[in-house]
């Protein structure tokens, strides 16, 4: 397979920008890859612009050695740009090949360690804002029939909390705690924006709850107060969203600072390389949840690599999302009672509309935190997407 033509998209997604990326061949099949970068969309953007001149003249098949050589060569590795343009090519030349061959990508890494999938829920409360609201969002989210769910309940708070607003954000936890007993676990998300004295007063606080996982409680950029926090409670721990291929997770799994890892396979390297990481979580016996709050290329090849990958914990899933999601992508993977089942379609189950993308164009989001006055877009399908339709 040879290189006819490289083209990136953006589409508006209401809080940030999906970034895809479709390659095509001289002999007429394309394969769709995803690079969503929050608020850096034209960056990562111009950035596979000027990685198509590698794939130039190469067998698009020979996937190894064009990411090698690409990776090898960039005085400008590491961090998100280079590594969420590298994901999303690579993400497509595995749905080349796939196609190619007539068979799901997860055929391609050694076949299927599963065919459902569990979910936990994001966004799931769009509007709420006191104790009581966030707890019927909760028990909605929980009737979808999510495993877990997940949600930010310290508004925009940063560095810090005082005494009050960690017992504002614990009257939250403690209401969805209640109203979901024993049908859903809770999955608390501090978005990497606290001291360690305040993340260590964060966990003690979640500690008679048994929480899943605590997220990135921790400002980034200092893993060794990750293992000093893990050291000084029982909450579990979770990171790796800001984390790229396997080198920056080796300390990690070396220092043992987390319970959960969660690479992102639109920032991290790609499947091939996120698959590497499951293996080494596997190894250091970590829990494996990749990040998937993106788009609908990104949700698919995830799920490849949920089936392939058998320490795989749970699926990340908008529980809300623009109603033009429909509209832009066809998507195999269907999610039934919070258990999606992995697409067996030839390459990595998903195909975009064009002309839809089209009509959603580039809007600038700016990054906000979550203060309990945002409200996230709904469709109005909502809750039968989350029983017998496509996701």
């Amino acid at each position: 397979m040879r290189l006819r033509s490289l083209t990136t998209f953006l589409c508006d997604a209401y809080r940030t920008n999906w970034v895809l990326v479709k390659l095509e061949t001289e002999d007429g099949l394309h394969g769709w890859g995803e690079a969503t970068l929050e608020y850096k969309e034209h960056a990562v953007e111009q950035a596979m612009l000027v990685l198509e001149e590698s794939l130039r003249g190469r067998d698009l098949g020979a996937i190894q050695a064009w990411w090698q050589d690409a990776y090898r060569d960039a005085y400008w590795r590491g961090g998100a740009v280079l590594t969420s343009a590298l994901s999303a090519i690579e993400m497509a030349l595995w749905d080349l090949k796939g196609k190619a061959l007539g068979v799901p990508v997860f055929e391609l890494f050694g076949g299927h360690a599963r065919d459902d999938i569990p979910c936990y829920a994001n966004g799931w409360f769009a509007g709420a804002r006191t104790p009581e609201e966030f707890a019927d969002k909760a028990v909605e989210a929980a009737e979808w029939g999510y495993r877990a769910i997940k949600w930010d309940p310290y508004g925009s708070a940063f560095r810090s909390l005082s005494s009050a607003e960690l017992s504002a954000s614990m009257r939250v936890v403690e209401a969805v705690a209640s109203a979901v007993e024993g049908r859903a676990e809770l999955i608390i998300e501090a978005h990497g924006r606290f001291e360690l004295p305040t993340a260590e007063r964060i966990a003690h606080a979640l500690e008679g709850l048994d929480v899943l996982w605590l997220e990135e409680p921790l400002i980034p950029g200092n893993l060794a107060n990750y293992a000093r926090l893990k050291e000084r409670t029982t909450t579990p721990l979770s990171l790796g969203e800001r984390l790229y291929t396997r080198w920056d997770f080796r300390e990690v799994f070396e220092t043992g600072c987390a319970d959960y890892v969660q690479p992102d396979v639109s920032h991290a390297g790609g499947i091939w390389e996120t698959r590497m990481i499951g293996a080494l979580a596997e190894l250091w016996q970590t829990g494996f949840a990749p990040h998937n709050p993106s788009g609908p290329v990104a949700n698919a090849a995830t799920l490849q690599l949920a089936a392939c990958t058998p320490n795989f914990s749970y699926l990340e899933t908008m529980a809300t999302d623009v109603p033009w999601r429909s509209e832009v992508a066809v998507e195999q993977s269907v999610i039934t009672h919070g258990v999606a089942r992995v697409s067996t379609a030839p390459g990595l189950g998903v195909e975009i509309d064009e002309a839809a993308l089209a009509r959603h164009p580039y809007v600038r989001h700016d990054l906000r935190h979550y203060t309990g006055a945002l409200t996230e877009i709904r469709p109005d399908n909502a809750t039968a997407r989350h029983e017998e339709s496509t996701v």
